[in-house]
């Protein structure tokens, strides 16, 4: 008997070479390639080798009629925004998340919610026994619901019980790092045990109809463990975002083939599980200090959706060589390049001071056009001044020192009215974009004159006050 082939794949970017090494050549990691035995079988199913004979398959026009896509609405909202309207059937989806998060926890009040509409839900966990997802069920109140509950690692187990008895309308996988294959001599947890068994889940779940969410670990660095072409078998791939110091948990969409990208669910956790956050702007700026110096307001947009949210800087006079640079919720690279600005278009001195900026309320901002509320945080905390309360801002800054449009300006002024504020500090419209009559307007067309507007206004304080003081000596 032949002795099976080996090959060595890298665990952290799946890269497969002939010979073992200390570092990988594709990714540059070290000591991430195992060996593996692969398995005797083909893509899709067969043995391996040459290919029989296939049959051809018609052809459509891209102008054929399509009806709506059914879906299963779970009545949480913040996550049928996220997936687009709710579950398809036949749809896989990956979400991932860091230890502890609450990815468990929102799939299990999924599953107990489409089961409670008359749907066939199961439940097949890796990683804990059932006792101990009972108790997590008991905990949220949702012991009653009627979940298909199991505890099993195997795949080929799972896909036996799949076939056996009613399609169901929802499977969660907990978690695919978990699940083995029979046909690999691989440990659980490796590149191509992940990869085989997501296959196989996947293609029962467009076979038979079934909504798969599969809950996948995440490394260090953020990302979901595992090959990327695990992401690019899934149909979804949500990302459950968070602080393990703030109740408020994000999830976000960055692959859906059925809806947009770029909405996000806001959730609250509580000691009876996941609540939905109808208002998240009220939510993160709840805690806010109006008097306090590096505080601004920034009018953001989620997807569809206006978010406000608090931006805070200190700028602290720093002892070390190479001052200090210290940001949580935004890209580092973004905050060295408005400082820069600052400095060399302003004339805003840092290279002396240690710089911390924070979002508050654990959310992750990527726009741009967050750059304007950044400057004005970090000129208040150098200056020691505060800025106008009841003042929000928004607008993305180049390297001139020029602040330039965004999008969705009706949008962000309108959040901002609703929750009480008065004024904003924006972007010179372009032409035809009518102003916001029902708050006032500050159009900034640089860098310059934020920093005149925010130093001036103290200037004018102090004034006022010695003429105050003076006419009642």
């Amino acid at each position: 008997m032949a002795r099976p082939s080996t090959r060595f794949v890298c665990q952290s970017c799946g890269a497969v070479s002939g010979r073992w090494a200390g570092r990988c050549n594709a990714c540059g990691e070290w000591n991430t390639i195992s060996e593996e035995i692969p398995e005797n079988s083909g893509i899709a199913g067969g043995p391996a080798g040459k290919q029989a004979g296939g049959m051809a398959i018609s052809l459509e026009s891209l102008d054929a009629e399509t009806g709506d896509i059914p879906r299963h609405t779970t009545g949480i909202a913040e996550f049928d925004r996220v997936t687009g309207g709710g579950l398809v059937p036949g749809s896989a989806i990956l979400v991932g998340g860091e230890p502890g998060i609450g990815k468990s926890t929102l799939l299990l009040q999924v599953a107990a919610v489409l089961s409670e509409q008359g749907h066939r839900c199961l439940y097949f966990s890796g990683e804990e026994a059932t006792a101990q997802v009972r108790l997590r069920a008991k905990r949220l109140g949702v012991e009653r619901a009627p979940v298909g509950l199991g505890a099993e690692t195997s795949v080929s187990n799972i896909l036996t019980t799949l076939e056996n008895g009613e399609k169901p309308a929802l499977i969660i996988i907990d978690s695919i790092q978990t699940l083995w294959s029979d046909s690999l001599e691989a440990a659980p947890g490796t590149v191509s045990q992940v990869r085989t068994c997501s296959q196989h889940l996947v293609r029962y779940a467009k076979r038979s109809g079934a909504a798969l969410l599969i809950v996948g670990h995440v490394t260090k660095d953020g990302q979901i463990a595992g090959p990327k072409v695990v992401e690019h078998m899934v149909d979804t791939v949500l990302y459950f975002e968070g602080d393990s110091g703030h109740q408020f948990r994000i999830l976000r969409a960055v692959k859906n083939r059925f809806g947009a990208t770029d909405e996000i669910g806001v959730f609250e956790m509580k000691n009876n599980g996941l609540a939905e956050v109808a208002n998240p702007s009220e939510m993160f700026l709840g805690d806010r200090n109006d008097h306090s110096p590096g505080s601004a307001v920034f009018a953001g947009i989620e997807g569809t959706r206006p978010v406000l949210v608090e931006i805070q800087a200190l700028v602290a006079a720093s002892s070390l060589a190479t001052p200090r640079r210290a940001v949580v919720g935004c890209d580092s690279n973004r905050l060295a390049m408005i400082i820069a600005v600052l400095s060399a278009r302003c004339g805003l001195r840092f290279g002396a001071h240690d710089v911390y900026l924070n979002v508050a309320g654990g959310l992750k901002i990527t726009e741009p056009a967050a750059d304007l509320a950044i400057a004005s945080a970090l000129i208040s905390a150098l200056s020691g001044i505060t800025l106008p309360t009841g003042r929000v801002y928004f607008g993305e800054v180049s390297l001139s020192g020029a602040i330039r449009n965004v999008g969705h300006t009706a949008s962000r002024l309108k959040e901002a009215r609703k929750l009480g504020f008065t004024s904003a500090a924006i972007p010179v419209p372009v032409d035809g974009e009518a102003p916001d009559k029902q708050i006032f307007v500050e159009n900034l067309p640089h860098l310059g004159a934020l920093t005149a507007s925010i130093l001036g206004s103290e200037e004018v304080k102090n004034r006022d006050s010695i003429e105050k003081d003076a006419k009642n000596s």
